[in-house]
């Protein structure tokens, strides 16, 4: 049965973002199966193309969410939604435009609704009580509720409400990245010696993606011949000034005299999607003491390049370090839905992780099988069509 689908997501192609990434695979693949796939999501300047890869875009100028407010062509939406003809619509991530113009519309719509939360990350704030107050209502609605976490806010907010309707579909890595050879030698262009100990961290610049405490555990860190690879790019978001604290701390290691006689580093790079494969596949470590996530994408492409990881207590990280035995957890404290890296003891881990040569191979491997038999974006693909053939079956 060939469907027609709409994904609505808040960013999509060319911008890089956890988010638009996981509707990419999902929605290019189901492509790949046959399906008719269309993408609503915001109007990009630099977008050229209204078809990528196979997928149709819509794209709307509207920005904001029903909490914050809403801005742009609100009405062209509502209409567009309200007219559509699709089999199945599924609505990426809550407290975004592109799923919050929908949530009042669903008694309305005759397509199959699927609702992929991603997180919640709003729940425990004051200004998104009256959100969440209507979310429960609103969820069951739709026909399904996907979660990426058997343990996260989420998934934990929607048995609280007593909801039925829901399933576990994890997130992922792409086995056409990961298991291809980039051509790329990622420490011979940037000049790091391939016996230095190489760390990563991977994240825009938004304020929480843990930028600032990856540098103090580094900097604190008793190594040596040792390199931080912080990849990501500006990023987006009210909190970006909070990477001015990273900043000053930036300045300061670079002129330490203690750093430099331990022979250690720090390289700040905004670099395409390849080098980044590659410098994954290159890193003895991941290091992602991030405040707030979902289900961290950056986790799974670990697996997927066997590069073991240290992670903050942060959406469903532990998970994935039980179904991986790839990653540790850093000791964490938590205030006010954030999650913070403890850096002391953070520090030691890291350096115990250091002299462990033993432990980090076990754990690549451990990760890298783990991720072949469960969490290419093939896989979880299937899982997508699956669930949406269901849902049409179940209509006849």
């Amino acid at each position: 049965m060939k469907l027609k689908i709409l994904h609505t997501v808040e960013s999509y192609l060319p911008a890089r973002t956890g988010m638009s990434e996981v509707a990419r695979q999902i929605s290019e693949r189901l492509v790949e199966k046959g399906h008719d796939v269309t993408i609503a999501t915001s109007e990009l300047a630099e977008r050229k193309d209204l078809n990528i890869n196979g997928v149709k875009i819509e794209e709307f100028g509207i920005k904001g969410n029903i909490v914050r407010g809403l801005k742009g062509d609100k009405e062209k939406y509502i209409d567009y939604i309200l007219k559509s003809d699709f089999d199945i619509i599924s609505n990426f991530a809550a407290q975004q435009w592109a799923t919050d113009l929908v949530l009042p519309l669903l008694s309305q719509l005759n397509s199959k609704k699927v609702f992929i939360p991603t997180g919640f990350s709003g729940l425990y704030l004051r200004k998104y009580k009256n959100y969440y107050n209507k979310m429960a209502e609103w969820m069951k609605l739709y026909d399904m509720n996907v979660f990426l976490s058997e343990k996260y806010r989420d998934i934990e907010f929607a048995r609280h409400n007593g909801l039925k309707n829901i399933k576990v579909i994890p997130n992922g890595a792409d086995e056409k990245e990961f298991l291809e050879d980039t051509g790329i030698d990622f420490r011979y262009n940037y000049g790091i010696d391939k016996d230095d100990f190489m760390i990563l961290h991977v994240g825009s610049r938004t304020g929480f993606k843990g930028h600032s405490e990856a540098l103090s555990i580094f900097s604190r860190a008793n190594i040596n011949n040792s390199i931080l690879i912080m990849i990501g790019n500006e990023g987006v978001g009210l909190y970006k000034s909070l990477m001015k604290i990273f900043d000053v701390k930036l300045v300061l290691f670079n002129k330490s005299l203690s750093q430099k006689v331990l022979n250690k580093k720090v390289i700040v790079l905004n670099l395409s999607r390849e080098e980044t494969v590659q410098a994954f596949k290159e890193a003895d470590l991941f290091l992602f003491p991030s405040n707030i996530e979902c289900s961290p994408l950056v986790l799974f492409e670990c697996l997927a390049s066997k590069t073991p990881f240290l992670v903050t207590d942060v959406g469903n990280s532990s998970e994935i370090i039980e179904w991986s035995d790839s990653g540790f957890l850093m000791p964490t404290k938590i205030f006010r839905g954030l999650s913070k890296a403890k850096i002391k003891e953070s520090v030691t881990i890291l350096e115990q992780f250091y002299h462990n040569r033993e432990m980090r191979v076990k754990m690549a491997e451990s990760g890298f099988n783990e991720w072949q038999k469960r969490f290419t974006w093939e896989k979880i693909a299937d899982d997508y069509e699956k669930l949406y053939l269901s849902l049409m079956e179940n209509s006849d």
